[in-house]
């Protein structure tokens, strides 16, 4: 149990010489990240700064190549920290070893001893430590029925499952009751169905241990499910901190709006205009009022008439009789909804339609038309890209 601070921290991994700088760019992902160059070296993780309260779950999600996991080995003492300073409970432990930090890290590959059991494994930290034969059995028991492995504790890493390795690994964490336990990509090696079991299991295992947990993952759907408070990161920077219903009805900007959310949030080009106080979109010819709590932020931002970038999520949008042209290009039928992929203005987007008292599935090439409530829509600055209202 612990409080984590991290005060505008840095990371830098340095470049010497110029062919070398030359080298590290080509190297650099550039379809997954635009991390910064500069005459220090490749700038992965800059101004990150962040307070994290006892007990609770924070997640760091972003892309691949956005910085979450070099922030967690950060925190863990395996990455050098280049700038700023990090706090566990209050104490400065920037230059702390790993080992005194009182931190557990489950691994994206379990990371277990393939020549030990699974009672070997989840003990070996505890007998590092000396403890008494008893205490070793007791919290390993513990940790086992915890996570529902009693059964499995005389067998090898490789007679088990991926899920069940995965849950042997955070058996070998918990045991040792740190004050922060460490997750990066834990479940990524797993499928689907296992993926979602998993999920539920890590759920119940942070209510069943009192600890601070900081989790990585590039999966959007843990990150909502699993967070009290979430963390969108993006070229090394933070876009938005907040809950995860905050990061979903109020995204700070278009990276968040177009990450959070599945299917992805549909962009128009279109134009808000300001009349009496009042705020319209307009778009494909429709004019649409924005709900009043919209227009009192835009109101006390003096928002001016514009042209903006529109979002809406698939979700959001509705089947007209009459409202903005659009035609159908695909419709894939998801049981309790269609999803309609259209082009409209200019742009592919995706409705979701309820199946329920649907009598005829727009079909490939049908024209249609859409709409959708004031309460909705979230406007975005052509310049910017941040979200007007915030």
């Amino acid at each position: 149990m612990a409080t984590v601070e991290l005060k505008n921290i840095k990371k830098v991994y340095p470049v010497t010489g110029g062919e070398k700088k030359e080298k590290k760019k080509e190297m650099l992902p550039e379809k997954k990240t635009n991390l910064q160059i500069t005459e220090e070296g490749v700038v992965a993780v800059q101004e990150f700064s962040l307070d994290i309260a006892d007990k609770e779950f924070i997640v760091l999600v972003g892309p691949s190549g956005c910085g979450k996991s070099t922030t967690l080995r950060m925190v863990a003492g395996l990455e050098e920290i280049t700038g700023g300073e990090l706090y566990i409970d209050g104490k400065l432990v920037n230059h702390v070893a790993p080992k005194d930090r009182d931190i557990a890290m489950v691994f994206q590959n379990y990371a277990l001893y393939p020549h030990m059991t699974v009672f070997e494994n989840m003990a070996f930290s505890l007998r590092l430590k000396h403890l008494p034969k008893a205490e070793i059995e007791k919290k390993v028991q513990e940790a086992a029925e915890i996570l529902d492995i009693t059964e499995y504790l005389n067998r090898k890493p490789k007679a088990l499952s991926g899920g069940q390795r995965q849950r042997v690994a955070i058996g070998r964490a918990i045991v040792r009751a740190p004050k922060v336990m460490l997750m990066d990509e834990p479940l990524s090696n797993l499928d689907a169905k296992l993926r979602n079991e998993m999920r539920a299991e890590i759920i119940k295992l942070r209510k069943r241990i009192d600890t601070t947990f900081i989790y990585v993952t590039h999966d959007q759907t843990e990150a909502m499910t699993l967070g009290d408070r979430i963390v969108v990161m993006k070229d090394g920077f933070i876009q938005q901190i907040g809950t995860p219903q905050e990061v979903f009805n109020h995204p700070a900007n278009l990276f968040v709006a177009g990450f959070i959310g599945m299917p992805v949030m549909n962009f128009f080009d279109a134009r808000l205009t300001e009349d009496g106080g009042k705020y319209f979109v307009e778009l494909g010819g429709v004019k649409t009022e924005l709900s009043p709590e919209k227009e009192a932020r835009l109101k006390a931002k003096k928002v001016a008439s514009q042209d903006i970038t529109l979002g809406v999520r698939p979700e959001h949008v509705d089947l007209t009789e009459k409202g903005i042209a659009a035609v159908v290009d695909v419709s894939e039928m998801m049981g309790s909804s269609v999803h309609l992929h259209l082009t409209a203005q200019g742009r592919n987007m995706i409705m979701i339609v309820p199946t329920v008292g649907m009598k005829n599935i727009p079909a490939m090439g049908e024209a249609v038309c859409f709409g959708f409530n004031g309460s909705v829509a979230h406007v975005f600055s052509k310049e910017t890209g941040e979200n007007l209202e915030f």
